[in-house]
């Protein structure tokens, strides 16, 4: 298990977002790095962890718990066959691109180190939206990319360090529940039932997804 590419963004503008300024940091390019993690704040007023990488809309994005974004290389190349097109390194909008790692399957909460010094946590999937529509070029693709289930996963920064391309990445903790971020993707997107599954995850799922879980047990619970 490797971070085969360690990609940042810049902002520019286009004209399929609706970020108030018109600007996107989504086309994210491949770096060798080395490049800082840290956790940058909350949400609203953190936006990447890692230095130098732009977020620009962080009413939806950027703060501790989506610190960093990993997308595995192998549903990159499912996406190439599917599409019939060259997807490289970073076009997801991923800081990390993996390689011999199940993203999409890991667990709510499972840390990962990458490199000597960094470890991030896993908290929550990617939910697709109008810019990352507009950036990839396809038509339907939020519903697309739904659909597929495997939306690559945000992280959190537990140690701080720095990164570089070909790291590599190692496992460290493994949670005993079976919180996938693909079952907390479902859940929040397609399959609302499996919301109250989402529980046994705890503090570690990302506090937004937390708390639609509970108002959905709170609700239908009884």
């Amino acid at each position: 298990m490797k971070l085969l590419s360690l990609n940042l963004g810049h902002a520019r503008a286009v004209e399929y977002t609706d970020q108030p300024e018109g600007v996107t940091g989504i086309d994210k390019q491949p770096v060798d790095g080395p490049v800082r993690v840290t956790a940058p704040g909350p949400k609203g007023v953190g936006a990447s962890g890692l230095a130098g990488d732009a977020v620009c809309d962080m009413r939806h994005h950027g703060g501790d718990h989506q610190a960093v974004y990993a997308v595995a290389r192998e549903d990159l190349d499912d996406w190439e066959r599917e599409l019939g097109r060259t997807l490289p390194n970073g076009v997801f909008g991923e800081n990390l691109t993996t390689q011999g790692l199940d993203v999409s399957g890991a667990r709510i909460g499972e840390r990962w180190r990458v490199g000597s010094e960094v470890v991030l946590e896993v908290t929550c999937g990617r939910i697709p939206c109008q810019t990352f529509q507009g950036h990839v070029g396809e038509k339907g693709w939020v519903k697309r990319f739904t659909q597929k289930g495997a939306p690559g996963a945000y992280l959190r920064v537990i140690e701080p360090g720095e990164i570089r391309s070909g790291d590599p990445i190692e496992i460290v903790h493994r949670p005993g529940h079976d919180v996938t971020v693909a079952l907390q993707f479902r859940a929040v997107t397609t399959e609302r039932e499996l919301l109250p599954r989402l529980l046994a995850a705890g503090e570690a799922l990302h506090p937004e997804s937390l708390a639609t879980a509970e108002k959905y047990v709170a609700k239908y619970a009884g």
